[in-house]
């Protein structure tokens, strides 16, 4: 059974059900033919003693010698057979030179014996007299017959097991079918619910059978995945709204110390990076908070890509004049209508911006497109773009890139721009990924079309 590991329970069931019948099939088959041909022969020896008892009986046997009977002839046509006295033949039928020398071989000896090329089947009998032998009867039984019926049982057992092994390999495959529909429908309802209701449950009661000690197990494990949802979104939730309060007083002191503070350089420069730090802090604890309550709320909402990418860029304009970058947007004609939140959206564009906005050299593009059933936004960058060893990390939490390209390593810097958009993306049944690029870096954020 180990070759059949690559196929599913319902194609194993139904392969294994189909080689045990073939075998018991093919057994069947071969030793229906074997009794059936045993039977034949059996036959076929029984009409050659008959036939030469028959001829023995019409004999009359005296010490002047074998005298035939006068009705002896008039069955040779039916029963062909030879009568010896010694090595002298008193009667022969019409056969082939072959058959007559087989039957002459049997003057000497008692038994049958078959001549193939003839198809015919020989049976001796002595002629006893005053218990000497005397002489030899043989007859001839033709196997043609014998042999007919023999391939014509072959051929008709062997259509007969395909038949049954067709009929029986559809009745089991819908058998199997309408036994395992049972478990198709709860896997499926089981993976939908644990997307988008994990309130929903099977509740058959307690386990008696198979389907609901399956039923019982899911929703044990459903309840177990929506446990540790909640807590993830309960932990995420309340750690972010504890930090939001101090990173606000920490903004208010930095802008106030930039008002009215020390005004030399060094000390300026001091307050705004902690200004921004803050900053970049807060819209990473709003983009938790966002993705938390996106998680946690099972309404569907409808929102414009191209609207949603317009106010990331909106959000991001500062940073690109700062580092004097172009940045342009192309969308289609009419609306890319996507099935999350427009906040939500522009949240996950938000890190995917910043991030190309610290390794373009001039420009930045941003496209929103409808491809097939979903709606993709790519960020492309003039950028040295990511290198092929970074390709599979990039993702990683806490995982940066220098602003020259060079990998910065997991020390320096948060690092959760591009997983919290990953993060943002897949919740709601999308991606983003790094798209292949002749020139800087391309990510693309694919969302489910509404």
């Amino acid at each position: 059974m180990r070759h059949l590991g690559p196929l599913g329970l319902r194609a194993r069931i139904w392969v294994t059900v189909l080689a045990a019948l073939t075998v018991v099939l093919i057994a069947l088959t071969a030793g229906f033919n074997l009794v059936l041909g045993d039977r034949l022969d059996a036959e076929a020896d029984n009409v050659a003693r008959a036939r030469a008892t028959a001829e023995l009986d019409g004999l009359r046997v005296t010490t002047a010698g074998i005298q035939l009977a006068e009705t002896a002839d008039a069955g040779v046509a039916d029963t062909p057979s030879w009568v010896f006295e010694g090595s002298r033949v008193l009667e022969t039928p019409h056969a082939t030179s072959e058959v007559r020398r087989a039957a002459a071989s049997l003057l000497h000896t008692a038994g049958f014996a078959d001549v193939p090329d003839a198809d015919m089947r020989l049976y001796a009998v002595p002629v006893i007299h005053s218990g000497r032998r005397v002489g030899t009867v043989v007859a001839a039984v033709s196997m043609a017959p014998y042999e007919q019926i023999r391939k014509l049982a072959l051929l008709a057992s062997a259509a007969l097991a395909a038949l049954v092994l067709v009929a029986v390999a559809l009745a089991t495959r819908w058998l199997i079918a309408r036994a395992l529909a049972p478990v198709d429908e709860m896997t499926r309802s089981a993976a939908e619910w644990s997307e988008h209701d994990l309130a929903r449950r099977f509740s058959l009661g307690p386990p008696h059978d198979e389907f609901t000690t399956l039923a019982a197990t899911l929703d044990g494990l459903l309840d177990r995945v929506a446990a540790s949802l909640r807590h993830e979104q309960m932990l995420t939730a309340e750690l972010s709204h504890e930090l939001r309060t101090p990173l606000s007083a920490i903004s208010a002191e930095a802008q106030y110390a930039l008002r009215h503070g020390p005004q030399d350089p060094v000390s300026r420069q001091g307050f705004e990076q902690i200004l921004n730090s803050a900053r970049h802090m807060t819209r990473i604890l709003d983009t938790l908070i966002a993705a938390a309550r996106a998680q946690a709320s099972s309404a569907q909402t409808t929102s414009d890509a191209g609207t949603a990418a317009r106010a990331a860029i909106q959000a991001c304009s500062r940073l690109a004049a700062t580092r004097q970058l172009e940045l342009e947007l192309s969308e289609p004609p009419h609306p890319a209508l996507v099935g999350i939140d427009s906040g939500l959206l522009e949240r996950a564009l938000a890190p995917l911006l910043e991030n190309a906005c610290h390794h373009a050299s001039h420009r930045i593009e941003v496209q929103v497109a409808e491809v097939h059933s979903t709606v993709q936004i790519a960020v492309q960058d003039d950028g040295r773009g990511v290198s092929a060893a970074d390709r599979d990390e990039i993702f990683a939490p806490g995982f940066r890139l220098a602003a020259n390209g060079a990998t910065a390593g997991r020390d320096n810097g948060a690092g959760l721009g591009l997983a919290l958009a990953r993060r943002l993306a897949r919740g709601v049944g999308g991606d983003v990924t790094l798209a292949p690029s002749t020139a800087g870096a391309r990510f693309v954020i694919t969302l489910p079309r509404a």
